[in-house]
This record gives structure tokens, sequence and C-alpha cells, in this order.
């Protein structure tokens, strides 16, 4: 099998939430389809729109926002750039005139009640299917079917990118697989893993825009859980679910003062903690940052949206707790470390719930902190491994089952866990000898994918099981 180039900024994304696979796929799938009626000279002659949501994202859809992902694409806004104070508006003003600007020029009439269509069954090719489909004023109908395959990662069927990804790969000085591969490439080069991974993405782009963007995106979580922890009230979507990041904040937050993220975080330096405000402060960093994911906020798929929260949590704590010197190279060599890790586990598995349930999403974002944080504490490449493995291991078998479709219960409280365990894995590794490990990386990966397979399809992002049908809406 041909393998396709998966690079740091692949699984480390900037984004809105609420869901990576249900809200950022299908905003850049539109944006894609967009793109290509455009490259035709047919964007100006189209006349009616329809989005066909199928699977997952129709079953799941209204809860994760789909509807309104695909509105905010045909418009042509830019998920990573759009004011977030913005997205309320666009949307509102669409239902109330059932006007759509295509790309932001072209009018045509749209009534999301008539011309997004949710279907309940699911297309072969994946469990995310979307379609548009394009009436053009000669009546000539065009349409394209593309597939939000987990992380905002989007295809089409015909895989037409993929070549080029490949060749990508082809062309990285460590093109790296799986884990075993990982390894022998670090121990016959004498590097750690984030010197490896860095080698690899210099094949694609130079040092200073690796470093602009990382630090663009470590930016982001620190911003994000600043957001979050100061802000208080109910998070949409019906469930009255009340925010805690902020009461949370407020009992550990010191009298010092600070204007900014970045003095926020100094000042939490400055502040004494023992056992339980370190577990209150990791599980307030993830609350944070996944009520806001919840509230259409901008965060960084990591490698997914439902599961933003565990690494800004992880590398917060490193940050505030264990390093108090800690500064943009330690950010930087974490980040690399936790998209290699997460691309492992896409190559050889998945990270999509639609597809494998939570353990796709919060234990691949758990695996992925928790051998970062171990490079940070100065653990081998061995030993970075073995935390991944740990803290996927477990998390195995953790179902996807979001009440009223929303990523709320028991999403968020899921990045704390998540977070939680990291740190433990990661400790237990640091404090163990790998070449002893029962259980290798790649293993757990393998036994990830046959555990997705066998999983009902009720507990894969559909609120067809579990919590999702054994709580009632009414009840919240």
């Amino acid at each position: 099998m041909e393998i396709e180039s998966i690079s740091v900024f692949d699984m480390l994304k900037i984004g809105v939430g609420p869901s990576s696979s249900h809200t950022l796929g299908p905003w850049r799938a539109a944006e894609r389809w967009l793109a290509r009626l455009n490259s035709k000279n047919n964007l100006e002659k189209v006349e009616e729109v329809q989005v066909h949501l199928y699977g997952s994202l129709s079953l799941t859809g209204k809860g994760h926002a789909t509807d309104y992902a695909v509105m905010l694409g045909l418009l042509g806004a830019d998920p990573e750039l759009v004011p977030i104070e913005t997205i309320d508006p666009l949307i509102n003003k669409i239902k109330k005139e059932h006007v759509l600007h295509l790309d932001g020029k072209y009018k045509i009439t749209f009534n999301p009640k008539q011309h997004i269509i949710f279907n309940r069954e699911f297309l072969p090719f994946h469990a995310n299917g979307l379609k548009f489909k394009a009436k053009l004023k000669s009546g000539r109908i065009i349409s394209k079917t593309y597939y939000s395959i987990g992380g905002g990662f989007v295809v089409s069927e015909e895989r037409k990118n993929a070549k080029r990804k490949v060749d990508m790969f082809n062309k990285f000085p460590f093109p790296v697989q799986k884990g075993t591969e990982l390894l022998d490439f670090c121990n016959k080069e004498g590097l750690k893993i984030s010197e490896l991974v860095l080698q690899n993405e210099k094949s694609l782009r130079d040092d200073e825009k690796i470093d602009y963007e990382l630090n663009r995106i470590w930016s982001t979580m620190l911003e994000c859980m600043y957001t979050g922890c100061h802000t208080e009230g109910i998070l949409p979507g019906g469930l009255n679910v009340k925010r805690r990041a902020f009461e949370m904040h407020n009992k550990l937050k010191s009298d010092l003062l600070y204007a900014t993220p970045q003095e926020w975080l100094q000042t939490i330096r400055q502040t004494e903690v023992k056992f339980r405000q370190i577990l209150q402060w990791v599980s307030c960093f993830a609350l944070s940052v996944n009520e806001v994911n919840a509230s259409l906020g901008r965060v960084v798929t990591a490698p997914t949206n439902g599961s933003a929260g565990v690494i800004p949590a992880v590398l917060m704590y490193y940050m505030v707790i264990e390093n108090h010197a800690g500064n943009f190279e330690h950010v930087k060599q974490f980040l690399l470390v936790a998209g290699e890790i997460g691309s492992i586990f896409k190559k050889g598995a998945t990270i999509s719930a639609a597809m494998g349930g939570c353990q796709a999403e919060i234990g691949v974002s758990s695996a992925m902190a928790a051998g970062a944080l171990t490079e940070l504490l100065g653990g081998t490449p061995e030993q970075v491994l073995m935390a991944a493995e740990i803290a996927m291991e477990h998390h195995l078998g953790l179902t996807c089952d979001p009440i009223g479709g929303l990523v709320q219960i028991p999403c968020i409280e899921r990045n704390s866990m998540g977070a939680i365990k990291a740190i433990n894995a990661a400790e237990l590794a640091l404090g163990s000898d790998p070449s002893a490990a029962k259980v290798p990386l790649d293993k757990v990966v393998q036994t990830m994918w046959e555990t997705a397979k066998d999983m009902s399809s009720k507990y894969k992002e559909t609120s067809e099981g579990g919590l999702a049908v054994g709580v009632f809406l009414s009840d919240c």
C-alpha cells in the first residue's frame, strides 16, 4: 500500500468548533467545491445549490453545526480567519432572507430547510459523506461528493490528490509509517523524535515558516484556554450545560493581575500548587478549550475538535507546572512529537469517531500528548512510544455517544480524563524499561483499528446508542 505524507500541520489545524469531522471537514469540502466550480468557470452560472448530508453527518449534523459549516463554506468564509462574532449574524441573515452569496459574490436563493437535505443512509466509502449539487442557469445539473474522514481531512472517492501526497512522503528524508520505523531511524541517526520530524517538515517548508505556523498553533491554543477560563454562562444547543472552567479558574487563580494570555501564563507559574490543584488546573485547561469548541469558537484540531483540549492542557501543564522556564522551543518540540504520533495512528487506524468511536479521538489525542510530554521530560524515543501506547491502551473501546449529537456530554469531560491519563502514561513510561514492554505501539494501533471495525455503528457518532439514548433531552 502506498503511504501518503502527513505533516504536523495536517494533524494540528486551526479551525472553528464544534467538530473537525462534522464542522471543519464539511466547511473545507464546500471551499473545495467552490474552487472546483471556479476552475471550470461555472461559479457565476449557478442558479441553485443543494447540499446532501449522509450517515453520521446527517444523524448528528444539527448538533455539530454541519448545516452552519456548509453555509459558511459556500459563502467563502475561511475557518482560520472568520471573526467568530460574525458567524451567527451571517447564518441568521441567510435563514431570514433565503439568500446566499456564493464565494461572497454570486447571489442565489438558498433556504437551509429546503436546500440542506439530511439523509440517514450511509454512503459505502465513508460514514461522513456529503454531496454538493448545482443547477446551472442553462438547466444543467452538476454534482460532487466529498467525505470528511476525521480531523478536518476531506477526500473525494477518486483521491486525485493522493498521488501528490505519496510523492511528498517518498521525498521525506525519514518516511515513517509505523512506530518501529520511527525508532529505527532515531537510533540509526542518533536523533530525538522531534529532531527527526523537523527534518521531514523541512522538506515541505523552510524553518521560518515552520516556526511561524507552530507559534500560531500554540498562540491559538493559549488564547482558547484563556477565553474558556474567562467566559461564564450556558453552552448553546439546548442541553443547558453550564460552563465549568470559569468557576474552576476563579477558585484556582491567584490575586496577581494580568491582561493578556501570555501574562496569564506567568501568573499561574507564580501560583502555589499541590497535587489536587495540579489535577484541577489540567482539568480546567482541558474543559476551557472544549467549552470554547462547543460554542463555535476557534480551536486547534488536535487531532480532532472533539479532542481539542487534551494536547493544550498537557502542554500548558508542562509550561506552568513542570518547567517555569519553558519557552517556544519546548512548545515546538512538543507539537512535532505529538503530530508524528498522531500521524502513525492515522496511517494505521483512524482518527474519525464516525469510523472508530471516541478511542479514535480522545484516545489518539491522549497518546499524542503522552508521547510529546515524555520527550520534554527527558524520555528516550522508546519511552516516548511506550507512553503513547499506554495512553491508547487505556482508551481502547471508548465509544462516541454524544447526547443530542452535541459535543458536550460526555465529550467535554473526556478531554480532562484524556489529559490526566496522558500525564500518568508519561510518568509510567519514564519509570519503565521499554525493552520489557509487552505491548508495542504498532500493536495497539492495530488493535484500536480492529476494535473500531468490530464496534457497533450505534456507538460511532450516530447518537443511536449509549448515553445518547440513555439520557433523555427532556431531563436535561
